[in-house]
């Protein structure tokens, strides 16, 4: 004869997390005097409910500075944190943001965005007066600071933001040190931005008939 402390386990198992696949089998086992065991099987579906539009991820890329590849020999690139107001997370969240005249200053060991343009949203409190060209800190480790440091103080490059973007609920600004093209530096990048868009045209053309 089986203990009742034996039965109530066989009765309430331990709940089990589902499998990836979203469903989870549980048996019990119940015994009955002078009726050998029988095994009762019961599955229930785990299905979590779909995310609302509200509640969905944002786009991950915020914006992207598209003249830094056209005026700029790219070097070192960097990953950024920003230090941002309540009403500029949102109005990034819903892509109000330009970086076209944006650039990177180093100053008393700090690194500053210049120039990014975060247009309010018409929903913003009335009680807060936001700046759209407000400077924003950067947040860097201090070895990277003082490798931007060096290459533009003693090395005359710049360091310039190519996007912002989100990273695990977080936005990130991408920098990178920089040296600026010349005139037929800048027609060959011309040249081959050309070719690359034909070079698409003519693909789409094919893939169409």
């Amino acid at each position: 004869m089986h203990s009742r402390r034996g039965a109530r386990e066989r009765l309430h198992p331990a709940r089990r997390q589902p499998p990836p696949g979203g469903r989870i089998v549980r048996q019990h086992d119940f015994s009955c005097h002078g009726h050998g065991k029988a095994r009762v099987t019961a599955t229930s579906a785990y299905n979590p409910p779909p995310m609302s539009k509200s509640k969905q991820a944002p786009p991950a890329t915020i914006a992207v500075n598209r003249k830094a590849r056209h005026e700029y020999h790219l070097g070192e690139i960097f990953e950024a944190g920003l230090v941002l107001e309540g009403w500029e997370v949102k109005a990034m969240r819903a892509g109000k943001c330009n970086l076209s005249d944006a650039y990177v200053t180093v100053k008393d060991g700090e690194v500053f965005l210049f120039g990014c343009q975060i247009q309010p949203l018409q929903t913003a409190s009335t009680h807060i007066h936001p700046d759209p060209l407000r400077t924003r800190k950067l947040l860097l480790h201090e070895r990277e600071i003082s490798r931007i440091l060096g290459a533009v103080t003693r090395e005359g490059e710049t360091c310039i933001p190519l996007k912002l973007y989100w990273s695990h609920g977080l936005a990130k600004c991408e920098i990178a040190l920089a040296t600026g093209k010349k005139l037929h530096d800048k027609r060959e990048s011309e040249k081959e931005r050309d070719w690359n868009r034909e070079k698409q045209r003519v693909m789409r053309t094919r893939n169409k008939g």
